[in-house]
């Protein structure tokens, strides 16, 4: 009975969305993990390309900027040009580039190649979450988008795992090639499973794209780059005028009379709006927390990058495991319970963790706070997207969806600045310099510096759970979800308000 529901319920297509959704799953996962696995292999990249630090540092900077700065647009052309069509440009040229990224013989051409592969994730992010919102009904939307939230937080938590296993095994350029097969598969599943979906004769808005794309430049590279170059005024002005070119695009989205790239009418509801500044904090605080975890745990505690992953495990494994049941709660309870225990348990974890991060601490004491970020982390991305999707009108998915990844997005820019800054602040404090170029790998800490440097990390820690007290606000204050006829409402408002 439950499976004929579930079919008959496809808006769109009439058929049973969940193949669709299998295959879309596969390529988010595999851009997701793109963002972190770099990390772990930067010293082996170093050596190999005789780079400077600097310079490798770029080789994850350029996806996140590629990658962010044109999602509000990809988002559009979903809408104008079709979702699927879109996708599977993204998917072609990201596992193209990924290609590219381990042929390069020098750093220049991989920080090329990882712009397009950056591109290729901008094109591709929006559109599955977009199909999600046009193939499965509200009522079950929650059960889809809790599949989509935890392969988000499960391949941020993959990624350093995976890329320890391949540096370690067959050479950093694994970390890219593995993306060939992959999305060789990934492309064959969504010609076959996913739906060719009805496209709406939208008029694009290119002033609209000519400063949103601008702006997101300037805000994000400053935001990303100060640290490197010390916050200087150069900087300073680029966020300045990011913000400033921000606040014009949305002036003009207000004032256009043709069609805007992002109709403000969709923060006509609540639920949508708060669910940005939730997701944008839970960005927030998985980048930042990354840092100053995996520094204690190579340099103090001398873990491989492999072994150091490993601490992660049971925050993926707890995330897997309780993503489907809380999937089948998202559509039946208010979305305001599941979210405020999830961001609870999340900044109780980090907090917990920020505690035992000291030289002679336990494993399994650090196990233990990992498991339940692991649990916050499966109450708080999939029912995320669906309270921001469930009352989207349709043929704004799109829109929707590129909104709230820029969200995701920024929040995650935000958050490797912001820790970076921090633990600097916390080692001076405590009577320490760090220059990651010269304490690479495990144990490059003299033994009297272990105390000091734990303290300053699990001090640095602690800004992850002060921000999500703003995230859980922000779920405190959702509304409970509308039904079906008030959803229908909501969106005829959107419409003629467009």
């Amino acid at each position: 009975m439950a499976e004929t529901s579930m079919n008959a319920a496809a808006p769109e297509t009439g058929k049973d969305p969940w193949p669709a959704l299998w295959a879309l799953v596969l390529g988010f996962f595999m851009i997701m993990i793109d963002t972190t696995i770099v990390s772990v292999a930067t010293p082996a990249i170093i050596e190999d390309l005789h780079a400077e630090v600097n310079s490798v540092v770029w080789v994850t900077s350029a996806y996140l900027l590629a990658y962010a700065v044109p999602v509000l647009i990809t988002g559009r052309l979903g809408d104008r040009y079709g979702q699927k069509q879109v996708y599977l440009v993204g998917l072609v040229l990201f596992t193209t580039s990924s290609l590219a990224c381990g042929l390069t013989g020098s750093v220049e051409g991989l920080i090329i190649a990882r712009v397009a592969q950056g591109l290729g994730a901008g094109l591709m992010t929006p559109q599955t979450m977009a199909i999600i919102t046009r193939i499965f009904p509200a009522e079950r939307r929650g059960q889809a988008t809790s599949l989509w939230g935890a392969t988000a937080g499960v391949a941020v938590l993959v990624g350093p795992l995976l890329g320890g296993i391949l540096v370690d095994s067959l050479g950093w350029e694994w970390i890219f090639f593995i993306n060939i097969p992959i999305g060789i598969l990934a492309f064959v599943l969504a010609v076959r499973l996913v739906p060719s979906l009805p496209t709406h004769a939208h008029k694009f808005d290119w002033f609209g794209v000519a400063l949103s794309g601008a702006g997101m430049f300037l805000l994000v590279f400053g935001i990303q780059e100060g640290h490197q170059h010390d916050w200087s005024t150069t900087i300073w002005s680029m966020i300045v005028g990011g913000i400033v070119v921000m606040g014009l695009f949305v002036l003009w989205q207000a004032r256009n009379r043709q069609e805007p790239l992002v109709p403000l009418g969709l923060f006509r509801d609540r639920n949508f709006s708060l669910a940005n500044i939730g997701i944008a904090t839970v960005s927030f605080a998985f980048t930042g927390m990354g840092f100053p975890v995996m520094l204690y745990a190579q340099l103090v505690r001398g873990l491989s990058p492999t072994k150091a992953a490993l601490l992660l495990v049971p925050m993926a494994v707890m995330s897997i495991v309780l993503a489907p049941g809380i999937g089948k709660l998202t559509d039946r309870i208010h979305p305001r319970t599941i979210t405020a225990v999830g961001f609870t348990a999340l900044a109780v974890s980090l907090v917990w963790t920020s505690r035992v991060l000291t030289p002679d601490s336990h494993v399994w004491e650090l196990l233990l706070p990992m498991a339940l970020m692991g649990a916050g982390s499966a109450g708080i991305w999939a029912p995320l997207t669906a309270t921001a999707t469930r009352n989207l009108p349709m043929h704004l998915a799109g829109a929707g969806a590129g909104v709230y990844n820029v969200s995701r997005q920024i929040g995650a820019v935000l958050g490797s600045a912001a820790i970076a800054v921090l633990m600097d602040s916390r080692l001076s404090a405590n009577g320490l310099e760090f220059d990651p170029s010269k304490q690479t790998g495990g144990g490059g800490l003299p033994a009297a510096a272990f105390g000091p440097f734990s303290d300053a990390m699990g001090q640095a820690l602690l800004l992850a759970p002060a921000v999500l007290c703003l995230g859980l606000a922000a779920a405190l204050a959702f509304e409970a979800p509308k039904r079906a006829a008030d959803a229908a409402a909501v969106r005829a408002e959107a419409r003629a308000a467009e």
